[in-house]
């Protein structure tokens, strides 16, 4: 049932959406040199890998001249990505990798190989799913680039702060997961971005170590710092 639905309902959105991807990608192209989208390896469901669509909402290059990890004052964000992140329009080509089979709408947001490296055997469980869009991490992070705000190391505030947590999100989903609760989560994720507030009660595994050990990459619009293409 999970497949079925991603497929017709992504075939669906990329269809009702298009006249926005086709405002989207001209704004960009208008606002700043550089590619419309930002194509980028990630690993997939059993350790497969791909490559994820979004829109790039950073300056050509940018993962050369700063770190993975994106606060909301960034320079390396251009004006028009700020408000792209921010509605999170970024991630609609993403619709293209439901469609296609390498991610679903919710699950474990896909991670770059060398993060996954570092992964426990407990913690690979995360590869057992197909990496989703959304998921309690985007919900419980969605002010990621807030959070980082300010930070000295946006990375090592990252990593401190948010990726332990998203882990543990990560693992309570793999296990918990199921039709009714992903529903949930997107009715939640649309809500929590349109309306800007939280309407699903997440998990509190914050006193829980099992998943503590490693790093994990920035969250939704933020892995785009490696965007910049």
């Amino acid at each position: 049932m999970k497949r079925s639905f991603d497929v017709v309902v992504s075939g669906l959105g990329i269809v009702a959406t298009a006249p926005l991807l086709l405002l989207v990608a001209v704004v960009i192209k208008l606002n700043s040199k550089g590619p419309v989208f930002y194509r980028g390896e990630r690993v997939g469901r059993f350790g497969r890998m791909f490559r994820i669509f979004k829109f790039r909402t950073m300056c050509v290059d940018a993962e050369r001249v700063g770190g993975s990890s994106t606060s909301n004052d960034d320079p390396r964000i251009t004006r028009v990505g700020g408000f792209l992140r921010r509605f999170k329009l970024d991630e609609l080509p993403q619709l293209f990798n439901v469609l296609d089979g390498t991610m679903s709408f919710v699950g474990p947001r896909p991670q770059v190989a060398p993060l996954v490296e570092l992964y426990t055997p407990d913690q690979r469980r995360l590869l057992d799913v197909r990496p989703g869009i959304t998921d309690y991490a985007s919900l419980r992070f969605r002010n990621l680039g807030q959070i980082l705000e300010g930070a000295d190391d946006p990375d090592e505030a990252y990593l401190r702060l948010v990726a332990p947590e998203k882990i543990r999100l990560g693992l309570y989903y793999v296990e918990h997961s199921n039709f009714w609760t992903d529903l949930h989560i997107i009715v939640a994720t649309v809500i929590s971005v349109a309306l800007r507030f939280d309407v699903l009660t997440i998990p509190d595994l914050s006193e829980q170590s099992p998943a503590d050990e490693t790093t994990d990459e920035r969250e939704d619009g933020c892995d785009d710092a490696r965007a910049a293409a």
